[in-house]
């Protein structure tokens, strides 16, 4: 059932630059990016910005970012299913270098825009973690570029750990319609890690409208799913194993808003988010 296209296995997107590279063009859509950097000790990586926003986001280990005029030291994390992490926003049309003494692995998280907002540090302490669902629907969200959470042109991002066992992004919900104050239309890119050794997890998007797309994944770390419309959920993590995935968003709305609509299948028996 998965659709090729839309499934990215790790190492597919690879490049000398990075192990994982979805653009615009790459994902057949207009705004949504991600790049996964991994830099040995003392290695560095630039690039320009573009037509798009970025932020900076360590995975594993601490970096400095540096732009023409801003330099931002990022002290990182262990891991993703350590802690949350501090982070940086680099704005379109700018010139960055990522730099690790002790290398590590770090997320580029970005969306094509219009706005060139300043750059800025995001610090952890100020992440806020929101638990959301409950029992075996239980899954922890860190809402560092959320909507409400952090300025951003048209970039929305979070993270979340899904316990193992667990079932997150349920009830299966879509954000592929522009209905203002209903539903928002934005592109999605799902990043995921699986916590120790031969875990695994599934994802599933299902059809929101004839033609549309459809894909059950069995994912591992490093690989990607790609959501640009349709029903999205449940992801499933593995008992023993945790989940975590980035999820990356943007679309063309004039407002900055992350707007869902949940499947009226599902409604009824989880009442949504609870």
């Amino acid at each position: 059932m998965t659709n090729n296209s839309l499934y990215v296995p790790r190492g597919t997107t690879a490049d000398a630059d990075h192990v994982l590279d979805i653009d615009p063009k790459r994902a057949g859509w207009t705004y949504s990016s991600l790049r996964i950097v991994e830099l040995v000790p003392g290695g560095s990586h630039s690039f320009t910005t573009g037509d798009s926003e970025w932020i900076v986001l360590p995975l594993e280990g601490g970096c400095t970012v540096q732009t023409e005029e801003n330099e931002f030291q990022l002290l990182g994390r262990e891991s993703v299913f350590a802690s949350v992490s501090d982070f940086a926003y680099v704005p379109r049309d700018a010139r960055v270098t990522i730099a690790s003494g002790a290398g590590g692995r770090f997320a580029l998280a970005g969306a094509k825009c219009e706005r060139q907002l300043p750059a800025r540090y995001g610090p952890a302490p100020e992440v806020s973690v929101e638990e959301r669902g409950s029992g075996t629907q239980l899954r922890h969200v860190r809402n560092f570029a959320s909507a409400d959470a952090f300025d951003c042109d048209k970039l929305i991002a979070v993270e979340v750990i899904t316990p193992g066992g667990n079932w997150s992004s349920y009830p299966p919900h879509k954000h592929d319609e522009h209905r203002p104050g209903e539903e928002a239309e934005l592109e999605e890119i799902y990043y995921f890690e699986i916590d120790g050794p031969h875990g695994f997890g599934y994802q599933r998007v299902s059809p929101s409208r004839e033609g549309g797309s459809d894909v059950l994944a069995e994912v591992r770390s490093g690989d990607a799913v790609l959501v640009p419309d349709g029903w999205h959920g449940p992801s499933i993590a593995q008992p023993g194993h945790a989940m975590y995935y980035l999820n990356v968003m943007a679309g063309p709305g004039e407002n900055r808003e992350w707007r869902i609509c949940f499947h009226p299948d599902h409604v009824e028996s989880t009442g949504g988010y609870r």
